[in-house]
């Protein structure tokens, strides 16, 4: 049977990318573009990113989300000591199948064996499936519209397709799209479920920033265009690093790694490369990511 695909309702504008940020603990910019020069702190060591205040009570997942967020922004090491000039009207759109599936069991076993007043104040606000997305934006100030995606493996380019529709549609100005998934046994046993063999899920975030020409302050000459679902596999992504199962958070991981190959000149001939996320169960998805001034080679991927 043919093939068949569809694109986004959205117009064919390309986006700006104009940050990027992947962080996937113990991992450099040597194994994964777009990473740290040392290795990615985990989660207990978000402190060294991010300060060590606010952080009580964040999970796993929301810590990593805001590394790579804080990252992606260019910020100093550190608790903001101003406000974000460009936070007003930017959205945020995270992508997570699992991000607090473990605080989601806990709390219910614990209401189940003991009853609702023994959940604590700083565990039950992690019950929400937004809290990922609502912590970002309260910690940087972001007023635009607030999103979680949980849509199985297509999650991460799912997210980016509604970060576009959010844009063209003027309903935020910029966008910081992240991709997260934790890795705690109950994470890791729920992503084993899977049909046929997706391999040990791995904790790790990545952020993209979006917005149309000029709505950021800075301009990279990377630019993302719009996201094509196709209904029978599109092959193998030849170029996308083999970092480990990612799960909802691949496809923003792969977007990041490859803006940041793009822009650090590692594909000196190529002007793109193609980002690939889905399965079997929940389709595919692929984006075109393009550097200004270069030719395209076709086959590229990351």
């Amino acid at each position: 049977m043919p093939e068949t695909r569809t694109q986004d309702r959205a117009a064919d504008q390309p986006l700006s990318v104009a940050g990027w940020a992947t962080h996937v603990p113990g991992l450099t910019a040597a194994d994964l573009p777009g990473s740290p020069v040392e290795p990615a702190c985990g989660p207990d060591d978000a402190k060294d990113v991010l300060g060590r205040k606010g952080l009580l009570g964040k999970e796993p997942s929301t810590r990593l989300a805001l590394c790579a967020t804080h990252r992606a922004l260019g910020l100093p090491p550190g608790k903001l000591t101003e406000p974000l000039p460009y936070a007003p009207g930017t959205a945020v759109v995270v992508a997570s199948n699992l991000g607090n599936v473990e605080t989601v069991s806990t709390v219910l076993d614990d209401m189940r064996s003991r009853g609702g007043n023994v959940v604590s104040p700083l565990d039950a606000p992690n019950a929400s499936s937004n809290v990922i997305a609502s912590s970002i934006a309260i910690r940087y100030g972001f007023t635009g519209p607030n999103l979680a995606v949980c849509s199985g493996a297509t999650a991460g380019l799912d997210a980016v397709r509604l970060a576009r529709v959010l844009l063209l549609a003027g309903r935020a100005e910029r966008a910081v799209v992240v991709g997260v998934e934790p890795a705690d046994p109950v994470a890791r046993a729920l992503a084993a479920l899977r049909p046929g063999d997706p391999g040990e899920l791995i904790a790790g975030a990545g952020c993209v920033l979006l917005g149309r020409p000029g709505a950021w302050p800075t301009d990279t000459g990377i630019t993302v265009g719009p996201v094509t679902r196709h209904t029978s596999d599109p092959g193998p992504a030849d170029g996308q690093p083999a970092v480990g199962e990612l799960y909802g958070a691949a496809g923003v991981v792969h977007l990041a790694a490859a803006a940041a190959r793009l822009a650090g000149g590692a594909d000196d001939d190529a002007a793109g490369l193609t980002v690939r996320c889905g399965d079997a169960d929940d389709a595919w998805l692929t984006v075109d990511v393009t550097r200004a001034g270069a030719r395209r080679e076709a086959g590229a991927a990351a």
